[in-house]
């Protein structure tokens, strides 16, 4: 049985899950400092993006989202471990995306994923010290769609 605590703990576990996926899909990128801790490491690569800090991250988000003009994730299935103040969680994203082209041409492709986390409580509540994603299918991505790692 649960204790009151561990469910408290994994409700706002998830809820940094969904405040993550609000802060993406709303291109409100300040938000997710309430999400990361400061020093996090975040692993976008096996798309084709960025490994780093937080901060590096967040900047380079703000540039390469811009080239999507819409998208957005869904997420759920979160499977959260908890040990004290510490915790790990493997949560399945869907995250349909519209590609434009140079020429204006649009394309919807979707990618499939997981999102391999560990997070730890602060006096500020729990936030992810880490995120890693983890490639389950792409479909459908254009051919003009090139990933930019910087």
């Amino acid at each position: 049985m649960l204790s009151l605590q561990e469910i408290s703990d994994r409700l706002e576990i998830q809820q940094l899950m969904h405040d993550y996926s609000t802060a993406i899909d709303q291109k409100d990128f300040d938000a997710l400092d309430r999400v990361f801790t400061p020093d996090a490491f975040i692993d976008y690569s096996v798309y084709g993006g960025i490994k780093g800090k937080y901060p590096q991250v967040k900047a380079w988000l703000k540039k390469s989202l811009a080239a999507f003009p819409r998208y957005y994730h869904m997420v759920g299935n979160a499977q959260i471990k908890i040990t004290g103040d510490t915790a790990t969680s493997k949560t399945i994203c869907f995250n349909p995306m519209v590609a434009k082209s140079d020429q204006g041409e649009e394309q919807v492709f979707y990618c499939g994923l997981w999102y391999l986390d560990k997070h730890v409580r602060t006096p500020d509540g729990w936030r992810m010290t880490e995120r890693i994603e983890e490639n389950c299918f792409v479909y459908n991505m254009p051919p003009w769609v090139v990933p930019s790692p910087d």
